[in-house]
């Protein structure tokens, strides 16, 4: 592969690990072509989940037929960043790298200017045409449309053309054409991953981390966000904590809100915080007050479609 070359990711959800050397052996289900995330996951004892974390071995994670730069290559690793989330660390996009058996060529991919199909449920089957194979894709996964009949909904992927349910997705004219929505949109977005257990670098429906959660939810509504709680924290529109709606992401910070940001949620309405916590603890809707979070409640940021009156 060359330097600054196109790719798209050809697994259902990607790691995008620290470094060439960060995955683990009990990490091998998610290093190969195909993952099985489901394994993995039953794998992990809660050490060995708090070490992805505690020893920094995963950043983030890429969903089927997303792109990213391929910038070097290390043995049968790929040094990439991803576009599509954005970051402080790296103005081009998230880094890390990938096995490059995860990834494939970029071709004549286009979400741009086609009509998408984007997954709604929170994981869905596509199977490639003529053959029996099934992949289970996370929320969130766009794809190119190809056919959209009543029986069939036929779209684009790294494996060829494939089939998804309708019942599964929602259909745009591109991916421009998302439309942006409102805060109880992004609320309602969130509130049926509430039980999904957390996974540090997690951005897919397989496991949140705080920060994946918000930017996965944010995008539900249309809405492309950094990928990191204290990025997420710097953009946006800035609300006083006085006059935070349903929608709004609620920063927290060390030092009862004076020192680093270090989690972010989403306001659920009612002084609660719909949130993905730690390792360990599932994405919970808790009452914010008589907690840590009220100490170290720090900052409010909306990025949801404000309604004219």
């Amino acid at each position: 592969m060359a330097d600054q070359t196109k790719r798209i990711v050809n697994v259902s959800v990607a790691n995008v690990w620290t470094s060439y050397d960060s995955a683990r052996p009990i990490d091998e289900a998610v290093t190969t072509n195909p993952v099985d995330l489901g394994s993995w996951l039953n794998g992990l004892t809660y050490d060995t989940r708090l070490e992805l974390c505690s020893s920094n071995l995963l950043q983030t994670q890429v969903l089927f037929g997303e792109e990213v730069i391929v910038t070097g290559t290390n043995g049968h690793w790929a040094k990439v960043i991803v576009p599509g989330q954005p970051a402080l660390k790296n103005k081009d996009g998230y880094p890390g790298w990938i096995p490059i058996t995860q990834l494939t060529e970029y071709g004549d991919w286009n979400i741009t200017d086609s009509e998408v199909a984007v997954i709604t449920s929170k994981q869905a089957v596509l199977r490639p045409v003529n053959s029996d194979y099934e992949l289970l894709l996370s929320y969130q996964t766009i794809l190119p449309v190809q056919e959209n009949s009543r029986d069939t909904l036929k779209v684009k992927s790294p494996l060829g053309s494939a089939l998804l349910k309708h019942e599964d997705t929602a259909i745009y004219e591109s991916y421009q054409h998302i439309p942006k929505g409102t805060g109880t949109d992004l609320v309602r977005a969130g509130e049926k991953f509430v039980g999904l257990p957390y996974l540090w670098g997690g951005l897919s429906s397989y496991g949140y981390d705080c920060s994946g959660f918000s930017y996965s939810m944010c995008k539900a509504i249309g809405a492309i966000i950094p990928r990191d709680a204290s990025d997420q924290a710097e953009t946006g529109k800035e609300i006083s904590l006085s006059a935070i709606e349903p929608g709004d992401l609620l920063f927290f910070a060390y030092q009862e809100g004076k020192g680093h940001i270090h989690h972010v949620g989403i306001y659920y309405g009612n002084g609660q915080l719909l949130h993905s916590p730690k390792t360990g603890k599932e994405i919970e809707i808790i009452p914010i007050a008589g907690t840590i979070y009220e100490k170290e409640l720090c900052a409010a940021r909306r990025y949801w479609q404000e309604r004219e009156e």
